[in-house]
């Protein structure tokens, strides 16, 4: 998107698409917004149905400045801070290690709400469910994991009314770290959770950042206390889903594995969407389901190598959808199955500057009041609150962020305020902090910022004296993160910061 006509994509974008002459809104959620010289990229997550081979033309919109951050209904509930999150739907409630943030346990939202969950004392660390990625280094002297880190060493978290996305990132620990702390294998992991859904995509990588010797290595285990399941699930690559036992034939042709209850119709079950490697020979598909394992319970457990030296910049890849629902025979199957068939055939799109031509039906035509709801400007974004909105961001231009000395730079320029919503005579500010090291708020909205040698006050002292606007209201966030992304044009050029990768700018 260009710079210069857009102020922040996440609350500037809007999907729609024409449906019988009607403009009518999709739901999206956009992050990873980032700039790049004169131009703004970022994702853009929307939920469309499609009927196979069907072609449809959607519409993005964007540089509207009285735009406020969208709200929209949702099922998805994130509760908690950092990585260690509870993150709910309708159907399942996923509880994340505040640890390691590894999957700790997974209620489904149907009937009794089984619980599951992996008991004991794991291997001195607490246990969950999902216990990849971890591997015996050379001579099989010890297992480094994942889930024996005291904290994630590095993590990013997303969180929308669509998807909550937590991403982890490290080296696996030794049993006695930091005595051993080889950085070996670098893995990288992210859970994605959607509104609506009964399946979360887990997306993860395995790269070698020197030689090193595995004589095992997972990257895809689950272990469920309590015996909670009668009988196993298994895919072939071609799609078809099997009960039962998996013949020994068919033991390295696994592409979903899994576990259900006959009586109860409790099921969970991992479809393996991708699962390839690059600098290495292609990987085993293996990972039987067991009903039973001592000290382990129901397990699947799957060792991808068919080699045991990996070579620096070899990379193990995965992406794997895990569903949580009720599953019986024969409609069972056929519902796993053509999921299956929807995840790996996922929509192709392409984009197009220009508009596709939409012809407006004669019953929409006829009638003015269907083409007046619904609308993409909501309350806030339209009508007379443009010009106390105007007024509101030009006002935000006199409060300074007092501790750069000389910048003279303020909370517009830095990007610190994330969105303005003006209801009557009440505003909402919406803003982040730049840093956990400083958390508070208040500096901005009450604090000392007139110190600052030139004109500055604090924020709810000058939005007060902003014609029409009776009240303001504060909300701080943390999501996403602040970061040099957010400065304008202005606040780059006052903060000496020029664009590493300017296009208009190559040299």
């Amino acid at each position: 998107f260009p710079a210069n006509q857009v102020t922040s994509l996440a609350r500037e974008i809007r999907v729609a698409t024409v449906s019988f002459g009607r403009l009518v809104e999709l739901p999206c959620q956009v992050f990873g917004e980032v700039r790049r010289g004169n131009e703004r990229h970022c994702k853009i997550l929307f939920m469309v149905d499609s009927l196979p081979k069907q072609k449809q033309d959607l519409l993005v919109f964007y540089s509207n400045p009285d735009a406020e951050l969208p709200q929209y209904p949702s099922d998805l509930l994130t509760e908690g801070e950092g990585f260690g999150l509870d993150i709910s739907n309708a159907h399942f409630k996923a509880s994340l290690s505040k640890q390691t943030g590894q999957l700790e346990r997974l209620v489904l939202r149907r009937e009794h709400g089984l619980e599951l969950f992996s008991g004991g004392e794991g291997h001195g660390e607490p246990p969950g469910i999902d216990w990849a990625h971890d591997y015996v280094d050379e001579d099989g002297f010890q297992k480094l994991r994942i889930s024996l880190w005291d904290r994630c060493p590095d993590y990013e978290v997303i969180r929308g009314p669509l998807c909550t996305i937590v991403r982890r990132w490290g080296f696996p620990y030794s049993p006695v770290h930091p005595i051993y702390s080889p950085s070996r294998l670098k893995v990288d992991i992210e859970y994605r959770f959607y509104t609506g859904l009964p399946w979360f995509h887990k997306i993860g990588s395995m790269k070698a950042i020197q030689d090193f010797s595995a004589q095992a290595l997972r990257d895809d285990e689950w272990v469920f206390s309590g015996q909670s399941f009668t009988d196993k699930l298994w895919m072939t690559a071609d799609g078809k889903l099997h009960t039962g036992d998996v013949p020994t034939h068919q033991s390295e042709n696994l592409w979903g594995v899994g576990f259900f209850n006959k009586v109860s119709k409790d099921s969970f079950m991992a479809l393996f969407l991708d699962h390839s490697a690059t600098g290495i020979p292609e990987l085993k598909q293996n990972g039987a389901p067991q009903l039973f394992y001592r000290w382990h319970g129901s397990v699947w457990s799957r060792y991808p190598l068919t080699v045991k030296n990996v070579p620096a910049g070899a990379e193990l890849r995965q992406k794997n959808a895990y569903l949580a629902t009720s599953f019986s025979e024969p409609d069972g199957s056929k519902k796993i199955e053509s999921l299956r068939r929807c995840l790996v055939n996922p929509l192709k799109v392409s984009a197009s500057l220009s508009a596709p031509r939409t012809n407006v039906v004669p019953e929409v035509a006829a009638n003015p009041d269907l083409t007046a709801q619904p609308r993409l400007g909501r309350s806030g974004e339209v009508g007379d609150c443009s010009q106390l909105k105007l007024a509101i961001w030009q006002a935000l231009r006199d409060c300074k962020d007092a501790q750069l000395y000389t910048a003279d730079i303020n909370v517009v320029e830095l990007g610190l305020v994330y969105d303005v919503r003006v209801r009557g005579d009440v505003v909402t500010l919406v803003m982040a902090m730049p840093h956990r090291g400083r958390p508070r708020l208040g500096y901005f909205i009450d604090g000392s910022i007139s110190v600052h040698p030139t004109l500055s006050v604090p924020i709810r002292e000058r939005l007060m004296n902003v014609p029409g606007v009776r009240q303001v209201v504060f909300e701080q966030t943390w999501e996403p993160e602040w970061n040099s992304n957010r400065l304008t044009e202005e606040g780059r050029n006052k903060l000496g910061m020029e664009y590493v990768n300017d296009r208009d700018n190559p040299d």
